[in-house]
């Protein structure tokens, strides 16, 4: 099967189910990522992040989901990514990604997560979201990055990067 055929036809008329963000605050050459203990994604490494609520904007969202999952207020975050995942079986998702270079607090192991400092060259792809490998390394570099991602059920079929 063409999977990237397969995905831009998904495309053609998407909306998302969820939208969430990621917030990755780094520190010189270490990112602090966490260990999810419940909800989407539980036992999953990832960056900090959530569901939008009601009326709420990704910036907001990204800043209150990583005070309340490790307890520390990220500094002027950046935006620089934006992803659509389209699941074949699973909920849609629309995904907004967050880089800051300082913050406020001592991070702190939550009922959500466990705060987890990586050095940029041993980050845990294997223990990530297959698609993780794919554009993190870029949003860790500072670039700007966009990308839709085919699952069937939480396993990675195709993608496109920008």
């Amino acid at each position: 099967m063409n999977y990237q055929k397969l995905l831009g036809e998904r495309l053609s008329d998407w909306r998302p189910d969820e939208v969430g963000t990621l917030m990755f605050v780094v520190q010189e050459t270490s990112v602090l990522l966490i260990r999810k203990k419940r909800g989407h994604g539980a036992g999953k490494i990832n960056g900090p992040g959530g569901k939008l609520e009601d009326g709420e904007n990704p910036l907001s969202c990204a800043v209150r989901e990583t005070f309340e999952e490790v307890g520390i207020t990220a500094h002027t975050p950046e935006l620089l990514g934006e992803f659509k995942f389209v699941d074949l079986v699973a909920p849609q998702w629309l995904g907004y990604a967050f880089l800051a270079r300082s913050f406020h607090g001592i991070p702190k192991e939550t009922e959500e997560a466990v705060p987890l400092w990586f050095e940029f060259d041993r980050i845990p792809y294997a223990e990530m979201w297959p698609d993780d490998r794919h554009w993190l390394p870029l949003l860790l570099a500072g670039k700007k990055v966009t990308g839709e991602f085919l699952f069937d059920d939480g396993r990675l079929l195709a993608h496109r990067l920008r």
